[in-house]
Order: structure tokens, then sequence, then C-alpha cells
């Protein structure tokens, strides 16, 4: 075998540079060049030279080499024709080696070594690499006076090989040489470098110039926030990704942020981007009118943007897949020449005294081959990386740039899109999100749907010249269960949309149970509600286990059809081949098993990459019909702001605009405020404004919200500079729209819109007049700040809401603050006004949103203020206090002109100029003066309702006067939590202090290792039955796996065995001679069928193990949430429970089991293939150890940076969406401040931040792909290397041999599915313990220590409540909050508890229904201690109205009575008593109306009257109303009061009370302070007792 391969032994004495068998080697009588060895001597002198020459610089340094410029990264390539170098260097290193390889086989042939063949090649090489380091120095330290040794070095090296060259020629040698074709590329490298070189030197005027070209580096690479630098780096880190070595280390030390991962490059920024999509867009405008519909010209836009990028990955992956072929044909032909003992290759030629071999003999040679293999291995996967990188960054600059392009179209959108329902929220923030992703995962995968058809059809080429027509059969059969899969994919995709609808659904019921969690279980109402979560779960469970059903069916036919169809191939050639030449040997066995394994892949993705596109077709179709909706017109954009419309100073505006009312109204008089009709109304008729006066003025003007009937008619409006204009109105007959008419909102359909700038002096006006003679455009509005009426607020803290973006200035900010009332709120918030508001932030009652939003405006350094029924969700006392201190004070003060709409017909006496709405069109307009002169029936109506709301509010303002503005119940679970909370905080702050830096060194020491122990629970979760399944059929499955490889090895090696016997006998009968296939045949068939089944049983095992873990984990979550005691929501905010329920779950259920199974599969496939490597050539175990440690640390330093950059694009992406889904939402307001600009900065920061954060994990992907694709090569090489020489020389079988060479090639994808998925299983696994957590929470103690049936029949029958020494708290680690509390109520005794906040009041209650924990004392309730009974008997006994009406969503009778236990009348009753009757009579349906979630189609007021009702239908013996009547206006709640009395005149009642007037019918009343009580009594008594509290409070509230 291989005589041919095998060197001739040789003593050391016969080793020279020459050889010692031909006398003539040293003669040199034709001449020095006729002489082969002088020639490839010659040829040592430029490597020696340059080696010789740069050394000094090379190793010594570059201390006196230093750039002229400043940059701080040692990246700048100005060079030109640098790409170019970096290639010519690479495709010369490659021909150097296969000098090497040339000169080794050539050698063999003669009696001694020739080191002239290969030794200045292999000095080349080291030429070579001395080069490119040495040029990457001189380049990247900006010092070209030192290129002057590459210039003699290339132009020497070109001389010399040029010589060789033309001699080899001379002599005879020609193309059927190698030496010869390789001699001719090198020089033609070497002069296409030495031209690379003169064209540095000429274009840059280098060397003998006396005055080079001046260059500067990019501004990025002056930028030391940039850090991304792939763009920047040489070719040889591009491809290798070695500039991520540093900061995939340096995320070991510490975590990776924003501020680690900087900025992005300019060229990659998503405005960069953007304006290159719009000048796309405008090439498109330009050729021709775009059209409003259809996709095409968006698609031909995206490829005049995008395109070339696309091509250069298109062109990346056709390189890498035709480089892919090489595997298998290096497998084949290896295995073939080990098998083969004859060889046809042409003997060598003996020229120049040294044998010429040619490239048949070259490539016949099985070393070489592993070596070409090994090459080729390299060269494709550095090629296919980088086809995926191109394609995911284009992909990424495609999402920002269409991101940044819907952004600025929704700053034009029409406000009618949205108000009208044509266009939502959540559509836009849709094609944010989703469609955006369709087309950059459209992009990302677009170099598939090129390169595929092309890979296929090299494939099947392929295979056929290997197996003939039976690799058409078994590709028919792939393409035949083609429609199967799209069948399997088709219900999978519908499956998971049917899921994700009952998904919704539970999340639906399950914010409901969290939201009304305290109610539910004051009424132990708990177990029903989730009971409907649950039935909603099992709905769910159901889509599912469909889903998980369609999951294993597609793992299994991607496990499946390549056994089928490898086995029908095998089957179909044995038996059409079985009488030929052609049989099945270990060659075309293995050669086709690993073509196979190629095509494969490809047929696989199809369905994925038609599934794609037609997504990103729809996509963009969506796309294209928004970017054609309407906009507002365009003469409302914004203008450039005067200073005094910014921060500077405001106070010289307003002395202009005085000067101006001075000289135009000298006589006007300064007169006192004050109440008086008759003095107000001559200060006004005063005030009236002249034309020259008017800051906003409306002509004729017409306005509506959709094509038909104007909305505003005939509408003729001015509004004064500098003064107070009241619009007035009934509900709905225009106010509001008015603003947004001024503001360019609606759409105009005649008419016209001025606004003016601040009046000037005459000077100033006729300079003006003078510079803009000319212009007949309207003057543009400029910043308004504008307070709607539907609150709008960031998500950001209250400071930045109130602030805006303008200059903080603290005095102006307290101002605002005291105006507004906030300072109060801001307290109880946590961290003050840092405190996080929004959707992702503390959640604020109606009239904190609005009193920020009134703050915003006042902050702002705007001359007009629009403030829209500011007043609607404050009580009198803080709206009172609103209208003098901040409009008719701070605003007055600073002469800004301002547009109130209110409801408030009191503060129109304060109006400079009023405007009537009607029916859409303005009723009369004018000071009050005036419209009492013109309209005298509508000034008398006006003067009734004043009085009236006078008196009311005066008694209202009496009564709030002694107490704080109430705040949002949402923010603070329990008044008297408050303290207890602050005091729990201080307590913190030393100790978290003390352990910050321990808990980071934990933190750091966490994120390195994987969590095995939420592993754990995960599987422990599954059972032991199904785990042993799992396991058990995994390792059945992958045995099976290489045992059907190994018995086709046998097979093959048998094959081969018989065709050597054959020949040997000579046989004549043929019959006897033909090797019998039918054996190995079945056997293999069994093995085969056997794999299919063990492939649907793993499949099934892994879907059914996830969904057996999905359910327990959801029930005990669900089970110990509802058990769970309230201090836990109170201390953890709602978002976070949520999250568990919502996106933790979903990881749980749909991602965690399709991870787990490919990580399963791709570590026993990486073990499989280890194990037959190491079976075939133990000798592999050797290289396995430093293989095993390179992988060890390649994936502990990948796995903690890719879970950092992973956490880090989800967290940068909620504020991208946050930031679409508010500026929707706030587009009114954006617009009137003219912050279009600085929302458009904010978006394009998210949007950057949210693409560096993907690009720093794309390229952190494709650092480890490529570093284990590289080992991976590396596995190859040693396993060819030892199965080349085990055949050899240890006579291993051919079929070992090609089936350890087939595993090795898919070692390095194994390696690379490990490690990606061990990295996405270690962040699904946060999920798992996140939830495991939550858990293991302590569940409140629902057993007692009586039992259900043990309690009395009836109890509490009488009421009768018994508090003895009572004392409790919210926490054991918490100080009490009741303490030492005596009392003892009567029964049908009607009970009132005052007292300020956090005096205990509501403990009080809660202690009732053992809410908190009572350590000390106990409560007997008609004589059984509440400790004793079972939690759910006990709370089931009592009723109890909160403060916050909750409804939930369903029917008013679900609303009423959950239980279904009483009858209509019952509930009819109910809703008579609580006045509700008649508003549900009105309703469709009756009882059974619908009411949506959180109640929001009922009024504030309304809800509480349901919870009133509510709590009649239970009639229980003990009522507590804990502040109950809030939301109640005065006439409802006295008729509520009494009707408690008489409805419950025999029965017990505890009112709460916030107004104290309420409890003086009270039996008895209780004073609470400081969680004690400080009076018990009779209300007379107590008020005969002028020192007593009880008559303080009630002398405030008069």
């Amino acid at each position: 075998m291989m005589r041919g391969y095998r060197p001739t032994p040789v003593s050391n004495s016969t080793l020279s540079f020459c050889g010692t068998e031909n006398s003539s080697a040293y003669k040199v009588d034709n001449g020095l060049l006729n002489n082969g060895c002088f020639l490839d001597a010659l040829g040592v002198v430029p490597h020696v030279f340059l080696l010789f020459s740069t050394f000094p610089i090379l190793f010594i340094g570059w201390g006196s080499q230093s750039s002229k410029v400043h940059i701080h990264h040692s990246t700048w390539l100005h060079f030109p024709g640098h790409d170019l170098r970096w290639l010519f260097t690479t495709v010369l290193l490659f021909v150097l080696v296969c000098e090497i390889a040339e000169g080794i086989v050539s050698d063999g042939f003669n009696q001694s070594r020739h080191l002239h063949l290969y030794m200045p090649a292999g000095l080349g090489i080291l030429a070579a690499v001395t080069s490119i380091i040495y040029y990457h120095n001189i380049e990247t330290s900006n010092f070209p006076k030192l290129l002057i040794a590459l210039l003699i070095y290339w132009t020497l090296a070109f001389i010399t090989k040029t010589i060789k060259f033309v001699k080899y020629d001379c002599h005879g040698i020609g193309p059927r040489q190698l030496r010869f074709c390789i001699t001719g590329l090198l020089a033609l490298l070497y002069g296409l470098l030495l031209g690379v070189e003169v064209n540095v030197i000429l274009r840059r005027r280098y060397l003998w110039f006396a005055f080079p070209t001046e260059v500067k580096p990019p501004d990025d690479l002056q930028d030391l926030g940039v850090r991304f630098l792939q763009p920047f780096v040489n070719l040889l880190s591009k491809s290798t990704y070695w500039w991520m070595n540093t900061f995939i280390t340096s995320a070991h030390q510490r975590p990776i942020d924003l501020k680690t991962i900087g900025k992005l490059p300019i060229s990659m920024r998503a405005l960069t981007n953007y304006q290159r999509l719009r000048k796309a867009f405008d090439a498109q405008a330009e050729d021709g009118p775009v059209p409003l519909k259809g996709s095409r010209w968006i698609w031909r836009s995206l490829r005049l943007a995008f395109g070339r990028p696309l091509v250069l990955s298109i062109t990346f992956r056709f390189m890498a897949d035709l480089l892919g072929f090489a595997g298998p044909l290096c497998i084949s032909g290896i295995v073939h020449h080990i098998s083969s003992d004859n060889h046809s290759a042409l003997p060598p030629v003996k020229l120049l005294g040294v044998h010429f071999i040619s490239s048949e003999a070259f490539l016949a040679n099985a070393y070489v081959l592993a070596v070409l293999l090994f090459l080729a291995l390299l060269l494709q996967r550095t090629f296919l990386q980088a086809s995926y990188y191109v394609a995911i960054e284009t992909g990424i600059k495609l999402r920002g740039a269409i991101q940044t392009k819907i952004y600025n179209k929704i700053m034009r959108l029409c406000t009618s899109n949205m108000s009208m329902g044509d266009m939502t929220t959540a559509q836009i923030c849709s094609l944010v999100a989703r469609d955006t992703n369709h087309l950059m995962w459209f992009f990302f995968l677009c170099p598939n749907l090129w390169a595929m058809p092309v890979q296929i059809v090299i494939g099947v080429l392929l295979l056929y010249y290997l197996l003939g027509v039976s690799a058409l059969i078994g590709a028919t059969v792939i393409v035949a269960l083609a429609p199967l899969q799209y069948f399997v994919a088709t219900r999978l995709s519908r499956a998971q949309k049917s899921t994700l609808e009952y998904t919704s659904e539970r999340l639906k019921k399950t914010n409901e149970l969290l939201r009304g969690i305290k109610l539910l279980k004051l009424y132990a109402w708990e177990h029903i509600f989730r009971s409907s979560v649950e039935e909603t779960r099992r709905q769910e469970l159901s889509n599912l286990r469909t889903f998980a059903l369609y999951t294993s069916l597609s793992i299994f036919m991607n496990a499946a059809i390549p056994i089928a169809a490898v086995l029908t191939i095998f089957a179909v050639h044995v038996r059409v081949h079985s009488v030929s030449d052609s049989d099945l040997s270990p060659a075309v066995a293995f050669g086709s098993l690993s073509l196979f394994h190629i095509l494969v892949t490809p047929l696989f993705l199809l369905s994925s990459v038609l599934h794609s596109t037609v997504k990103a077709l729809v996509s963009v179709q969506k796309l294209s019909e928004f970017l054609g909706s309407a906009e507002i017109e365009t003469d409302q954009d914004p203008i450039a702001q005067s200073p005094a419309n910014n921060n500077g100073n405001i106070k010289s505006v307003y002395a202009l605009q005085l000067q101006a009312k001075l000289v135009n109204r000298k006589n006007k008089s300064k007169q006192d405020v004050n109440r008086n009709f008759e003095h107000q109304d001559q200060k006004l008729t005063e005030s009236a404004a002249p034309e020259d006066e008017v800051c906003i003025k409306i002509i004729n003007g017409y306005f509506t919200w959709t094509q038909g009937c104007p909305t505003l008619t005939n509408i003729d409006i001015k509004v004064p500079f500098g003064q107070l204009t009241m619009i007035v109105g009934q509900v709905g007959c225009g106010k509001s729209s008015l603003l947004l008419a001024a503001l360019g909102e609606m759409q105009k359909i005649s008419g016209n819109i001025t606004w003016n700038s601040l009046p000037k002096s005459d000077s100033e006006e006729n300079a003006r007049a003078h510079h803009t003679s000319g212009r007949p455009s309207l003057p543009k509005r400029g910043s308004v700040a504008y307070a709607s009426q539907r609150p709008w607020l960031l998500n950001a803290t209250v400071e930045e809401n109130i602030l805006f973006d303008m200059a903080p200035n603290e005095k102006r900010y307290k101002e605002v603050m005291e105006v507004c009332q906030l300072q109060p709120d801001v307290d109880t918030l946590p961290q003050g006004d840092q405190t996080m508001i929004g959707e992702r932030g503390i959640i604020l009652s109606g009239g904190q949103r609005q009193r920020i939003s009134v703050a915003r405006a006042l902050y702002q350094h705007t001359n007009v203020v629009f403030l829209d029924d500011p007043f609607s969700a404050l009580d009198i006392h803080l709206s009172d206090h609103l209208m003098h201190e901040g409009i008719l004070k701070f605003l007055r003060q600073e002469k800004r002109t301002v547009v109130l709409v209110t409801h408030k017909l009191q503060y129109l006496p304060h109006a400079d100029w009023i405007i009537a709405m009607r029916d859409g069109t303005v009723q009369t307009q004018g000071t009050l003066r005036d419209i009492q002169a013109a309209e005298p029936e509508l000034f008398e109506q006006w003067r009734t309702l004043m009085n009236r709301q006078n008196k009311e509010n005066s008694t209202e303002l009496k009564r709030k006067s002694f107490r704080r503005a109430m705040y949002s119940r949402d923010t603070l679970a329990t008044e008297d939590e408050d303290e207890a909370a602050d005091v729990s905080v201080s307590e913190l702050k030393d100790s978290s202090a003390s352990t910050d830096e321990e808990s980071l060194r934990a933190e750091l020491r966490h994120r390195t290792h994987i969590p095995w122990s939420s592993l754990f629970s995960y599987l422990r979760s599954a059972g032991l039955v199904l785990l042993a399944l799992l396991v058990f059929s995994q390792l059945c499955k992958h045995t099976l796996m290489v045992a059907i490889d190994f018995w086709l090895a046998h097979w093959t090696t048998h094959v081969i065995a018989a065709q050597i016997e054959t020949s040997e006998r000579n046989c004549s009968d043929t019959g006897e001679c033909v090797f019998q296939h039918s054996l190995y045949l079945q056997v293999f068939s069994v093995l085969c069928v056997l794999g299919i089944v063990l492939c649907l049983v793993t499949s099934l095992a892994v879907e059914w193990t996830g969904l057996r873990v999905s359910r327990e984990l959801h029930c005990s979550l669900l089970r110990i949430i509802v058990l769970a005691p309230m201090r836990l929501f109170e201390t953890t905010p709602l978002g976070n429970i949520l999250n568990r329920f919502s996106t933790d779950t979903n990881t749980i259920d749909q991602h965690i089991p399709v991870t787990m199974e490919c990580l399963i599969r791709s570590t026993l496939l990486c073990v499989s293939a280890v194990g037959v490597i190491s079976y075939v050539t133990p000798v592999f175990l050797i290289a396995l150890l430093p293989l095993a440690v390179a992988c060890y640390f390649i994936q502990k330093y990948f796995r903690v940076a890719s879970r950092d950059l992973q956490q880090l694009e989800d967290s940068t992406e909620m504020p991208l969406l946050s930031h679409f889904s508010q500026t929707v939402e706030g587009l009114t307001t954006i617009r009137a401040f003219r912050h279009e600009q600085k929302f458009k900065k904010k978006l394009l920061e998210h949007t950057d931040a949210n693409n560096i954060s993907s690009l720093f994990l794309t390229a952190a992907n494709r650092w480890l792909e490529v570093r284990m694709e590289y080992v991976g090569a590396f596995v190859v090489l040693i396993a060819a290397v030892a199965s080349i020489t085990s055949a050899l020389y240890s006579q291993l079988s051919a079929g070992l041999v090609g089936l350890g060479l087939t595993y090795a090639l898919m070692v390095s994808n194994y390696l690379n599915w490990i490690v990606r998925n061990l990295a996405d299983m270690e962040v699904q696994l946060g999920c798992v313990k996140r939830v495991s957590a939550l858990i293991h929470t302590e569940a409140e103690n629902y057993d007692g220590l009586m039992t259900p049936a043990q309690v009395p029949a009836g109890w509490p029958k009488y009421g009768e409540i018994q508090i003895q020494n009572l004392s409790v708290r919210y926490d054991t680690s918490l100080r009490p909050v009741l303490r030492h509390v005596n009392a003892h109520i009567k029964p049908g005794q009607k009970v009132g508890i005052c007292g300020r906040t956090g005096s205990g009041k509501s403990s009080f209650s809660l202690a009732l229904f053992r809410m908190v924990d009572s350590f000390e004392g106990q409560i007997i309730i008609d004589g059984i201690d509440i400790a004793k009974l079972p939690l759910q008997t006990l709370r089931s006994k009592f009723s109890i109205i909160l403060q916050d009406p909750i409804l939930f969503s369903g029917t008013i009778r679900f609303n009423l009575d959950p239980e279904r236990k009483a009858t209509d009348e019952m509930l009819w009753e109910a809703l008579e008593i609580a006045q509700l009757m008649p508003v549900v009579k009105a309703l469709p349906g009756g009882l059974d109306a619908v009411v949506t979630e959180g109640g929001e189609n009922f009024s504030q007021g309304q809800r509480q009257l349901f919870c009133l009702a509510r709590a009649f239908v239970r009639k229980t013996s003990i009522l507590i109303m804990d502040e109950a009547t809030a939301s109640i206006d005065m006439a409802t709640e006295s008729i509520l009061q009494k009707v408690v009395m008489t409805a419950f005149a025999d029965r017990t009642v505890v009112t709460i009370a916030h107004r104290v007037h309420t409890i003086l019918g009270s039996d008895a009343v209780i004073v609470m302070k400081r969680g004690g009580i400080v009076e018990y009594d009779e209300p007379d008594v107590l008020l005969e007792q002028k020192d007593s509290v009880f008559s303080a409070f009630v002398r405030a509230d008069k």
C-alpha cells in the first residue's frame, strides 16, 4: 500500500541543501542560472534581507516612531490598498504552503534530502508573516519612511521568482509540472504586492517626496467612547474578531453595561443609515411620483441603500459553500487512496537534477489532502462567519434606519388617524417591534435565499458523481417530504398564535387578580379567581400540547429524514450497482455521507427562509401603508426660537411686552383684585386687547377630525397677549378641539390661523416690517406649554417630567412644586422626585398625574400656555390653590399668555377674555362685561352656577383644610405602612452599604458559574418517570446513531476485502465473485428504522418534559401567589410579579424545551464524535487535552459576555419601544412644545444603544464560532494525519478512517451549538430561578385550630367584637403599628374610627381579617378567638368596602356576586340601595352588562357605588367601611350614610372616616394616634370635652 508515498530511507550524512546523489548538483558549467539548486538558493536572498533589516524594529521597539496625530485606538489603517495587501499576503502564504508540500512530496522520490526544494518556501512564509507584521506597525504608528525595506523586498522577490520562472520555461518545464505553476503564481503575487507598495508611496508622496500628503484619522478613532472597532481593524482581526479578545475577557471581571460598550461608529448610527435610506427614497421620488400604496418602491429603496453589503455577504456565502464541498471530496480522496493499492498518477520527471511531480500526483498524496482539507476548513469557516456578520450588521443598520423613518413619520402623523381609531398605538408599536425585526431577519437570511439553490444543485451533482442514479432517488425522498415539513411548520405557527391568544387572556386575568389581591383576600374570593386563571391555563396548556407535538414532529423530521434518505440511497445503490464496478466502497459511502450532511442543511432551512421572506413581504406592505398615511399641514413646522423661548432671561421679553402695553394703553389703571363683579368687569373692559396685541387669531375657521362634516364651524376668535383667556362650554361642545385646532392638530377645511410674535416697540416693529418685506408667509407659532386634558407623562423621574429637557433652575423648580402642591406627594414616593413614574415605574393617581402635567407647562419658558381642563382630576382645595397661586399669580407675574379650558365657572371673574363654545362653534367671546351686555341670559346662567359652586366649594374647603391632600393608594399599600417602611429603609441603609462590596464579589463569582441548582429544580419538576425516559431515550438514540455509522464502516470494509479477494482468486464464475450485501443491508435497515423510532421518542420526551415542568411551575407559582401574605405585594412591584407569569412563564413554556433538546443533542453528538475518533485513532487523545482546555476557556469567557450582552440587548429594547408608545400617546403635547427634534434625538440614542448591544452580541457570537470552527479544523487535521498514519503503518481499515474523518468534520458545528445553547440555557434558567424564588415564599397560615365544620352555623350572629391588648405589625422585621389596643364593640353598634394619616386606622380594620401579624393579644368575635379559625372561613364572614374601588372584567352580576349565591332580587335590591338601579337598567343586558377591565366604562364614583352594592349583597353581621365614600359627591354620600344606618341597623358597622362629620351619628367614636387609642366614647361626650382630639377634628371640619 502507498508504496509511492513512502520516503526512501536515508542517512543524516546525505542531508544537504542540494542533495548528494547527483554529482552535477553543484556544477555551473552552463551558467549559474541554469542550475536548479542555485535558482532556489537565489530565492532565499530577499527573505534573508527582510528578516535581518526588520529585526531591530520589530523586536527592539517603535519608541522613536510615533504618530503626530493623537488617536485613542492603534487601529488607524490609512494606507491605500490596505485590504488588498492582506488579501494578497494570505494567498501568498497559501501558495508557499503548497510549495513546501510539493517540495516534500517531490523530495520523496530522491535518494537524499534536497533542502532547496522546501526550505526557501519555509523562509518565504516567515518573511511573508514578518512583512505583514512590519507593515501593520508602520501603518498604525504612521511612520511611512520605513516602507523602503518592504519596497526593496518585494522588488527582489519579484525579480528572483521571475528569473526562476523564465529558466523553468527555457528547460521545458511547463504547466504539467506543479512547481512551474507555483513559481508563476509566486512571481505574480510578489509583483502585485510590489504594485501595492508603489501605489502607497506615489499616492501619499512618501519616501523620496519632500512634502507627503497629510491625512487625518477618522473622527471615530479620535473618540474614546467608540469601542466597536470592527470597521477599523485589519483584515486578520476582522476575520477572526481578534479585537474582541479584550472585551470578552474583561466581561469576566466586571459586568458589561452601556458604558462598557461605548458608542456606535458614525457609519453605523441610526441617523447615518436613515440619511442613506432617505436618499434612496428621494432618488425614487426623482424618478417619478411615489405611489401611496404598494411595496415595490420600498424594496427598491432598501436595495439602493443596503444592497451593496448584502451582495458582499452573498459573495462570502458562495465562497464558503464552495469551500464546504472540499471536506467530502477530500475525505473521499483520502479513503480512496488509502483503500487502493495501485496508483494511476503520472511518474515524476527529473529535470535540473531534481524530480518534478504533476498536480495529479500531488493530490494523490493523502497527507496533502489532509493539509488541503485543513486549510479549506479554515477558509470556509472564515468566509461563512464573515457572511453571517455582514448580513446581520446590514440587518441591524436597516432596522435602525426604518425605525427612525417610522418615528419621523409619527412626528408628522395627523392626529385624526389616532383619535378616530384608524391607527392605534398597539399597531404602531407592532410595526416597530415586529415588522422591523421581520425585515432584519429577512436580511439575515437573505444570503441563504441565494446560496441554497446553488448549494443544493452542486451537492446533488456531486452525489450523482459518487453514487449515480441512487443519489437522485435520495434527493427525491427529501424533496417529497418537504411539503410535509412545510405543513408541520404551518401548523406550528398556527398553534403558536392560538397559544398566544390564551396566554394574553391568562395574563389579563392574572393582572386583575394581582391588582385586586387585597380585596380578594378580604372577601375570601381568591380561590374563585385562581380557578378562573387555572381554567384559562388549562386551555393554554391544551394549545401548548399541540405546539409541543408539532415541535416534536419538526425535531423528529429534521433528525429522521436524513436517516431515511441515507437508507434509501444505499439500498438503491446496492441493488443498482451490485454487479458493476461502482460497488459500495468506504470512499463512496463516507464521501456521500459527508455530502449528505451538507445537503440536508439548506433543504431544512428552505422552509424557514421562505417563511421569513413571506413575513418580510407582509411587513413591507404594512410599512408602505403606514408611510402613506395622512400628515399634518406642513405650515406648522417649527421655527427657530428666539432667546426668549429658550433658557435665556425671560424678564427682558416681558419688559418689551410691558413697554408696548404702556404705549398702547397709557390710561390703564391698577385695581385691586376682588370678587365684586362690577369692579372685575370694569377691569376686564379696560384690559381688552386691541388688534396689534392679539397672540392667536382664527378667522372663518372650519376644522374636522375626519372627512365629512366639520367638528368646528365658523370659528372666529382672538387670544390677547399676556392675558388669561378662558374657554367654557358644555361637555362635547368643542373646547379641547379648539385648542388642538389652534395647534394645527386638526384638519383645516378653510380659514386662517395666525400666530403673532411678541409685540415690539415702534422702531423694532418698523425694522421687522422692513426686514420681512416681500415675504407673504404668515408667522409660524413657537413653543406652547400644553397640558392636555388626559395627562401625559414620560417613563422617567418626576423631575425629568417637570423639567422636560429644560435647564434645571432650583428656585423655579421649587416654586412650581409649591404652586402645584406636589411636594407632599413627592415626599411619599420611594426616591422622592427621582422616582420613576409611568409604565415602568410607580403608578400615580389621576390627580397627581394632572398636577405633574400642569407643573411641566408652568416650568417651561414659553410665552403661551394652554391648559386643557387641569382641574378635572383635582379636589376643590387643590383646584383653588392651583388657580390662585399657579395661574393668577405665577403665570401672570411672568406676563404669559394663558388659554384655560375649564368647567369651573367660579373662576370666570378672573378671566381677561372669555370664549364660550356651543355645539362646535363660538357662541360668544369677550370680557365678562361684554358677555353680560350681549348675552344676558347666558350671563345669568353663569351667575347662578357660580354662586352654587362657590357655596359648595367654601364648605368643601373648610372640611378639607385640616388634613393633607390625599395621595395615591397605589404608591402605598396602606397608610400605616408608610412609617414602618421609612424605618425599615433607614435600618437597611447602613447594612446595605457595608455589604455592597461583598455582594459585588459574590455576583461576579455567580456570573461565572452555570446555575445548576435552577436546572435541577427544572428537572425535578418533570418527575422521575419522564426524566428517566428522557435520559434513557437520548442515550439509546445516540448510541444507535454511532452503531449505524460503525456498521456502515464494517460493511464497506468487507466490500473492499471482497474485491481484493476476488482479484486474487480471479474466479470465472460471476455468481461466486459477487459480494452479497443482503445481510449487511438488513442489519443496516433495522438499525436505521430503530434510529428513526428513537428520534421520535426523544423529541416527544423532551417536549413532554417541558410541558410537565410548565404545568407544575405555573400551578405552584399561582398557588403560592394567591396564598402569599399581603406583605409580598406591598414590598414587591406588581410588574415584577406579573413578569414571572408573563415573560418567565413563556420562556419556560416554549424556549427552554427547545434549547434543552438542542443542548442535549449537540453535547451527545460531540461526545460521540470524540469517542469515535479516539477509538479509530487512540493517539488523538494526546491532542484532545490541549483542545479541550482551549474549548473550556473559550466557552467560559463567552458565556459570561453573551449573557450580559443578551440582557443588555433586552434592557435597551424596552426603552426604545416605550419611547415609541409614549411618543404616539403624547404626540400632541410634543408638537405643541416644539420638542420634535429633542424626541428624535432621544429616539436615536435609544436606537443606537439597542443596535450597539445587538452588534456586540453578534460580534461575540462570531468570536465564539470562529474559534470553535478553528478548533474543529485542528481536530480534523489531527484526526486525518493520525488515521492516515495508522492506515499506512498499522493496517487501519479504510472504513474506520472514513468514519473518523466524517465525525471529525462535524465536531466544529457540535462545539458551536454546545456553547451557544449553554449560554442560552444559562439565561433561560434565570427565569426558573426567579420563579422558584417566588415559589419558596412563605404562605399565610390558612389552617386554624378549628375546622370549618366546628365553626357554629351563622357565626358571627351578633357582631360583638372584643379586642384585648392587641399589638400587630406588618412583618417580623418591622416595628408594631398597633400597640396594646383594647376595645369592646357591642353587637349592632355603629363605631367610627378617625385619626390622622399613619395613626393606625386601616391597620385596626385589617387586624379583624388577620391580614397583619398579630403577635400579641387577641380579637374575640361572638365568643370565638379569630386566631383559631381557618382563614378562609374567617374572611368569608365579614364585609368590607375599601377606599379604592376595584371592579373586574366580566359582568355586573359577577362583580357583585362571584360566588353566585345571590338571587336576581337580592342583586337588584343592593343596586337600588347603592343608587345604581337606573344606571344598570339602562345598560344592555342589565345585570349581565359587560364590565371592562378595571371598570373603565364606569366613572370613579360609580365604581365606588358598585363596591358598596357588593358589600350589601353579602349581608354579613359585621361591615367595615374603610374611607369608602372618598370618591362620591356630598349628596350621594349623605344618602348612603342613611342607607347604611337603615340597612345595617341591627348589624355592627365600623367606619374609618376621612370626613369627620360622617361619623357624628355613630354610637361610639375611636380616635387613634400612633398606633394606639387615645379617645373612645360616644360622639356627644367627646364633643363636650373642648380639649379632646375629636372635638378639634370636628371644629376643623366645619
